[in-house]
């Protein structure tokens, strides 16, 4: 891929990571990376070689060489009667090493205790969203099978815990396949006032021609509400090599349906760790946006995310990943 980019540009730009993951295997329980190994059900296959701690001290090393200033951790499928724990350890993680810097927590929307649940994670001052993941269908011509069932995002009980973030100030980290955008759109618009973020660039996982078209199609459906922006992130396919070709197309795409003003930077690491290094993965990010103009770059890789989380970083003395870390 060529590129007008200097090779130093990624040392030197700002970049705050929107999304990744920290687990400690001694001190929570995380069942899909200790109990039984399933990599059939797991959206990029085989994964054994995350099934370890990653811990502060392992993202620095991942994003050695790159300048990350902050970054946002976003839940990591922690047994769900520790959520509350998990956000307790994220403090303290910020506490020793000064990341993360953003919290998105999780909390059930159809539970009796979803407010219960949510003021639990409001005592501590780094949570900014929630994600929770709505119930889907495993295929797009099994939509209809779950819409309007308990956990979907029809179900009145969800609808009702899902408000309760506008009340308390909290966004909402969308994650469902592509064939479920169109119905995000539907809460998007009943719920104006939540900010909202879509994960993973909507899961572009047709990559055939037919495929392309409906993802482009509903993602511009989601595009319409003007309050749900979107996640530059996990690009790996099941069972298949990086393909820096296919995956700038689909970056491509996302600027001109949602802009680049709407569009952020994130690693999703270490699962993305499974296909790509985190300064590759920066550097190729970097040449994909090479039409933009260095303003419009920075925003993506930085303050668009600084802005939707909310994040000061006036109190961070240094950058969180520096040149020379290890």
């Amino acid at each position: 891929m060529t590129s007008n980019l200097s090779d130093s540009e990624t040392e030197r730009i700002d970049i705050v990571d929107a999304h990744h993951h920290l687990w400690d295997l001694s001190r929570g329980h995380y069942p899909w990376l200790q109990e039984h190994y399933d990599p059939d059900a797991f959206f990029l296959g085989e994964y054994q070689s995350i099934r370890r701690d990653f811990l502060p001290e392992d993202y620095r090393v991942a994003a050695r060489g790159c300048r990350v200033v902050a970054t946002v951790h976003v839940e990591a499928e922690r047994a769900r009667d520790q959520q509350g724990a998990e956000t307790a350890w994220l403090h303290a993680m910020h506490e020793k090493y000064g990341f993360p810097n953003a919290i998105v927590a999780h909390v059930w929307f159809d539970r009796p205790d979803t407010e219960e649940r949510l003021h639990e994670h409001l005592q501590y001052p780094l949570v900014r969203g929630i994600r929770s993941k709505p119930v889907t269908a495993s295929s797009p011509k099994d939509i209809e099978s779950v819409r309007g069932r308990p956990g979907s995002m029809q179900d009145e009980a969800w609808l009702c815990g899902f408000s309760l973030l506008g009340r308390h100030g909290l966004s909402w980290d969308l994650r469902v396949p592509a064939w479920h955008l169109p119905e995000a759109a539907e809460v998007a618009r009943l719920f104006p006032e939540v900010p909202i973020v879509l994960n993973h660039h909507g899961f572009a996982w047709d990559r055939s021609e037919e495929g392309l078209a409906r993802w482009r199609g509903w993602m511009e459906t989601l595009a319409r509400e003007p309050n749900v922006h979107i996640k530059l992130s996990e690009f790996g396919l099941r069972d298949q090599a990086w393909d820096w070709q296919a995956n700038a197309r689909i970056v491509r795409d996302t600027l001109a349906i949602f802009g680049w003003e709407r569009c952020m930077f994130a690693s999703n690491f270490p699962v993305a760790g499974l296909r790509i290094g985190y300064r590759e993965l920066v550097e190729g990010m970097l040449r994909m946006l090479a039409d933009l103009t260095p303003s419009q770059r920075s925003a993506v890789m930085a303050t668009n995310a600084l802005r939707f989380y909310r994040i000061d970083l006036a109190p961070l003395a240094a950058p969180i990943v520096g040149i020379g870390d290890a």
